[in-house]
């Protein structure tokens, strides 16, 4: 599929989902607005009005764009680029950020950013929509988005949250009945974590990934709705962030995995006093982590 078709398909699927969430007789922005906002040539964005205009869904006349109806599943059309899932496209733009070392206040291009994770630029733009709510990007004044990176006061906030969650998640944990199937979870990390412990010479870059599991199956018991959102800006933060220092990196992810198998140990103990003390101990080693981190990445 050529470039240009392309960037048709993508611009045309994007502009049904403006159309969707109009009512009939609404009016779509103008198509210098429309440009900025799918960061593609008003000449697409014409294209694509053009179709819209032949299969009815608009009404397209001079500068007056009105919607004329909902648009359906079959009025998609395909675009042959990677389905992913949000989980994944995630972790693509994490490892962009701390791979390139990307600083706060660098503007974030849609269309570039795309092609480099292979996904449509719709989807991208939605994903970034979504971290707006978090505060770690923002929209700029004249179209596209703008990275605002982690600073110290965002992540000590953050850092608070996360140790009310996670402390009331081992509390909740350790009563949790003997056939609840996190009981079966945590022997599976255990065995992971002393796998990992053995073999830490060789595989202490698999932390990153054991320790967002970790933290997740605990948290999995708050059954939250709220706490599965921030569970990601939690993640974006604490499991990738700060792990970018790379110095000393085998010698503190052996740390921390002696700290979770304590911590594991006091959680099928049932012993909760024990459990939230290991708990806090490791969260201030994560939250000292963190902020050298900070220091050193940020010039803070």
């Amino acid at each position: 599929m050529a470039r240009t078709d392309e960037r048709f398909r993508e611009a045309y699927n994007a502009l049904l989902n403006i159309c969707s969430s109009k009512s009939e007789g609404d009016s779509l922005p103008s198509e210098a607005e429309l440009s900025r906002t799918l960061d593609v040539s008003r000449t697409v964005i014409r294209s694509a009005l053009s179709r819209l205009n032949e299969v009815g869904i608009i009404h397209w006349n001079g500068r007056q764009k009105l919607v004329m109806r909902q648009p359906a599943d079959t009025d998609l059309i395909e675009v042959n680029l990677e389905t992913i899932s949000n989980e994944e496209l995630e972790r693509r733009f994490l490892n962009w950020i701390l791979r390139f070392d990307v600083p706060p206040g660098t503007p974030l291009n849609v269309s570039e950013l795309s092609r480099w994770f292979n996904v449509p630029a719709h989807a991208l733009h939605e994903f970034l929509a979504s971290l707006s709510r978090f505060s770690l990007v923002e929209r700029r004044p004249k179209g596209g988005w703008k990275l605002l990176g982690f600073t110290r006061e965002y992540a000590m906030e953050l850092f608070e949250l996360r140790t009310m969650i996670e402390l009331n998640a081992i509390s909740r944990l350790v009563k949790s009945p003997p056939e609840d199937p996190i009981w079966q979870k945590m022997d599976d990390l255990k065995q992971k974590h002393q796998e990992l412990l053995a073999q830490i010479n060789e595989r202490y870059n698999d932390f990153s990934v054991l320790d967002e599991q970790f933290h997740s199956t605990i948290y999995s018991v708050n059954h939250n709705r709220f706490i599965v959102e921030l569970q990601r800006v939690i993640a974006l933060v604490f499991y990738y962030h700060y792990q970018w220092d790379k110095r000393d990196e085998r010698e503190r992810n052996e740390a921390a995995i002696h700290e979770h198998l304590k911590l594991i140990n006091a959680i099928q103990s049932r012993d909760e006093q024990e459990a939230l003390d290991a708990a806090r101990d490791h969260l201030s080693t994560s939250r000292k982590t963190l902020l050298l981190s900070l220091k050193i990445n940020n010039k803070q």
